[in-house]
């Protein structure tokens, strides 16, 4: 109240009087981590302002900050949190704190033009995310120690093989020792050197992945063993004994263009390659009272946000009238008829399409393609004559960037680039691909959130018992009954196909199964 604080707990008879006026619209209240206020039981009528989220808007790049790290920004006047202080003290101080925080951090928000963004998309989703996390998603313990064995047999396997190319055992894991038999023993060339060896990044194995049948198998090795130090073994101990699922964390508050990421276990890095991805989604499972997992995932989003971006006819015309857009890329680019359009054809004008949303250079796609330098610039070069939109929307939104030094997605989110002024060409290279590929991701990952607040509500509204369990990437994964199970997907359409009216579609996959590999 002013200038003085106070520390009400729960139970007490202040807490009785206190509590039920969050709910009164009348009174405006402020927080810092609005999820935590949801997990310990805040209510999702409360009026309640997330200065930590407003934060993160106003400049992502200081993601979740805590009270003392937002008051040394925006209050660097303010005195800071003493160290000293008990916890009592400190949260007492803290909110006092907060409470000034919010009408300075929320005058940038305006000023940005991002209360639209924070009302009606970010503030909503806390509660979105709360309830997921909750909610958790059951684990099929028999069935994850069965991959886990077929996994450790096939990590043997691959030993084996990998032994038998090098013709001698060796530590597979030991950069020196395998930079000595790829590059002394075996003849590769080499690309770097350190103190320590040879490199034997990924970036080097890739690069040599054709030149020798040694390197594909060290490549699928580390996959699997990634795989399953990250999964196989550590989800295990991530259940929760009492309700046998496995609640991940969501972050709202971590990536530059607005994405969504969870943490404890990641599930934004499960493979999207078939065999080994299915290996992770099949041991994830409907709980008891389910009888399915239905996953709804966008279409090509990013691409058909590019079309609506760029207005290129080629992409506008391909989307339209629901044509494959990488086989029509190809006809373009490689100047054939859409039916003489090879599997080989059609894999390379992806690589182009998606490598042309992340700002990919000549030689990262000579890498992706295992072909020369010379020959990715030519595709890149053929690529822009045919498709003169996209290059037009390129450029103008680098000249932008440069000229303000930022640039916004579709729905106004905001990403600072302060290197795009370096002197250093690395640095400006770096911001230039990040203004190309910015409003883009950013545009898909407003779209998801709003689509995931408005299926919740949709769900909720119906009474329905099913329920959203996680976020992947363009991915939404539900919790359905054999009952449900048409409405939900009748819901999923409306929020997720119609949330946003662009130039060109905006479809929907949807499947189910008994697990989330059937469903995939």
């Amino acid at each position: 109240t002013g200038d003085e604080n106070a520390v009400v707990e729960s139970g007490s008879e202040a807490w009785d009087i206190l509590y039920p006026l969050l709910e009164d619209a009348s009174l405006r209240w402020v927080t810092i981590d609005l999820k935590s206020f949801f997990h310990v039981g805040g209510s999702k009528e409360a009026h309640v302002e997330d200065v930590q989220l407003a934060a993160y808007l106003a400049d992502p790049s200081i993601g979740t900050a805590d009270v003392e790290q937002l008051r040394s920004i925006w209050l660097p006047s303010a005195p800071a949190i003493s160290a000293d202080e008990d916890e009592t003290e400190k949260a007492a101080e803290g909110a006092g704190i907060v409470s000034k925080l919010w009408p300075v951090i929320f005058e940038k928000l305006k000023g940005y033009d991002m209360e639209k963004l924070y009302n009606d998309m970010e503030k909503p989703l806390v509660a979105v995310l709360a309830e997921m996390e909750e909610n958790g998603i059951y684990v099929n313990r028999g069935r994850l120690s069965a991959q886990a064995e077929a996994v450790g047999k096939k990590l043997l396997d691959l030993e084996q093989e990998i032994y038998t190319l090098a013709k001698h055992p060796f530590n597979i894991n030991s950069p020196k020792q395998l930079g000595e038999v790829l590059f002394d023993e075996l003849g590769l060339p080499a690309q770097k050197k350190t103190k320590t060896g040879y490199s034997t990044n990924a970036e080097v194995l890739n690069s040599l992945r054709y030149v020798h049948p040694i390197v594909e198998k060290i490549l699928e090795y580390r996959l699997w063993m990634k795989l399953k130090s990250t999964y196989l073994d550590s989800i295990g101990e991530l259940i929760d004994s009492e309700t046998k699922r496995v609640h991940t964390t969501f972050n709202q508050m971590v990536t530059a263009t607005g994405r969504l990421s969870s943490s404890d276990p990641n599930l934004q890095n499960i493979p999207v390659r078939k065999e080994e991805g299915r290996i992770i989604r099949e041991f994830f499972e409907p709980g008891e009272g389910y009888d399915y997992l239905l996953s709804a995932d966008y279409s090509q989003i990013e691409l058909r946000i590019l079309a609506h971006l760029s207005q290129d006819k080629n992409f506008v015309n391909a989307f339209t009238h629901d044509e494959d857009i990488h086989a029509r890329t190809a006809s373009e680019v490689f100047g054939v008829p859409m039916e003489d359009v090879t599997s080989e054809l059609r894999r390379r004008a992806k690589a182009v399409n998606f490598g042309i949303v992340y700002g990919i250079s000549d030689y990262g796609l000579s890498q992706d393609l295992g072909i020369s330098r010379k020959d990715a610039a030519g595709y890149i070069k053929s690529y822009f004559e045919k498709c003169p939109g996209v290059k037009s929307f390129i450029d103008g939104t680098v000249s932008e960037a440069h000229e303000k030094g930022y640039v916004t997605t579709l729905f106004g989110r905001r990403r600072d680039l302060p290197q795009i002024h370096s002197k250093n060409f690395t640095q400006r290279s770096l911001a230039e691909r990040m203004a190309m590929n910015t409003p883009i991701q950013g545009t898909a990952a407003d779209i998801i959130k709003l689509a995931m607040v408005a299926a919740y509500r949709a769900i909720k509204d119906a009474g329905l018992k099913s329920r959203i369990l996680l976020q992947v990437h363009d991915e939404l994964v539900i919790e359905t009954t054999e009952e449900e199970l048409s409405k939900v997907q009748e819901i999923l359409r409306g929020a997720m196909e119609k949330i946003v009216s662009l130039s060109v579609p905006l479809p929907i996959d949807i499947h189910y199964g008994k697990n989330w590999a059937e469903a995939k």
